[in-house]
This record gives C-alpha cells, structure tokens and sequence, in this order.
C-alpha cells in the first residue's frame, strides 16, 4: 500500500526538472538561434574567464552572450531555447547572471516561454514566435549599470497554465542599438541554473493519504 502510493505521488508531480551548470558550454539539445539585424559573428558561447570567470566552477564553466551577435549597429536578438518539457503551474527558473565590471555599455536579458514548445522564435529581430510570455527581462530600460556587475541569482515561477503543458523557455539576449559599432550591448553571463517542479495539490493530498496509512500501520503494530 506505501508502494503505491509512493508511486502515485511520482506520477502527479510536474515533470519540469533540470539542473545545469554549463561546465560545458551550451548543452546538447538547445537550440541557438541569432536573429539580430544584421546578423553578427557570435551567437550563444562557452564563457570566456579573461572576461569574468564562472559562478562556481571552473573558470569557463557558464555561457554568454556578447555585442558581436550583432554587426556595425544592431538591433541584438540572441535566442538561446532549452529542451521542451511538460510543465505545470508554480514550476520555477533560477539562474545567476552578471555582466562585466564598469559596463559603459547596457545590456538586456529577457526570460520566455511558449506554451506549445519547440523552436519557434519568428525570424526577424522584433519577433518572438510562440515565446509570447514574458516572464522576466534583467535591466529592461537600458539603463546605464542597469546590469548586474556580479553573479546575481534571478527566479521566476511559471503560471496561468491551463493545467500539465508541452512548453519550453528561453533566454534571448535582446538589446537594440547594439553591435560593435553601437552604444548598447556588451557581455553578459548566464551560471548554476535550475528549473524546478513543484508538486501539485494532488501530490499534498496523497502525501497526506500517505502519512496517514503509516500512522495507522504503526498503531496497529504497536497493538500487536
């Protein structure tokens, strides 16, 4: 009886669980797509430690993103999509990120998600597919030293799901005016990033059932 009821709580929790640590670089299965206008040298890469060094780790063990996603004077979309997995509502991100040291140049980071998953960015530099939901964006005016300069931690928590969705997320590193001839964009870090599933209500419900079918295999030993 424990066994399964053990086994129902495995089955009702969200299946979004992944743990990355870039040691590295950008991991197999996601997906790089630079739709900046025009179209620079770099897209998503292994980090570079005469920059900055990782959150933890090796030196090179995070990625990152830089003004060169971009050509003479860009508008920076730089998509980096993780692996579509089933998530439900209360799912959570957390990443840390940072930028360079006296940055004269702001950078931006947006977090989406789609909710159907896969790949779909669109194709220009405005576009954002099926990514329509914002979940957060780091320095979102542009603002000068509007970027983190050391490994900050970021969260965000995934909702208004209609229950258990095919989705994915994705970093895009978007910054207009950037490029190497441009007043915006220089490099950003992305270290230690986890998604998380939080169990569903149901999950708490059968822990209870659970807790109370021990209880009551205990008293009846402790009668015996």
């Amino acid at each position: 009886m424990f066994a399964a009821v053990a086994l129902s709580l495995g089955a009702s929790a969200s299946a979004a669980s992944l743990t990355e640590n870039f040691d590295g670089g950008v991991p197999a299965g996601w997906v790089k797509v630079n739709n900046s206008d025009p179209k620079g040298s770099t897209d998503w890469f292994q980090g570079n430690p005469l920059v900055f060094g990782s959150h933890q780790g090796a030196a090179t063990s995070y990625i990152g993103a830089n003004f060169n996603a971009g050509a003479d004077v860009a508008d920076i979309s730089d998509w980096l999509i993780l692996p579509t997995q089933t998530f439900n509502n209360g799912d959570k991100l957390s990443f840390f990120s940072r930028t360079v040291d006296g940055s004269l140049y702001p950078d931006r980071l947006e977090v989406r998600f789609s909710a159907v998953g896969g790949k779909d960015v669109g194709h220009t530099a405005g576009s954002v597919g099926t990514f329509t939901t914002l979940l957060l964006t780091i320095n979102p005016n542009l603002d000068y030293f509007g970027y983190p300069e050391q490994w900050a931690q970021f969260n965000t928590t995934i909702s208004g799901l209609a229950g258990a969705t095919n989705g994915a997320l994705a970093f895009r590193y978007v910054v207009e005016g950037g490029g190497p001839d441009g007043d915006n964009s220089n490099f950003i870090g992305i270290d230690t990033l986890s998604v998380t599933a939080v169990p569903e209500p149901s999950t708490y419900l059968m822990l209870g059932l659970g807790l109370g079918l021990l209880g009551v295999m205990r008293q009846r030993r402790a009668r015996g």
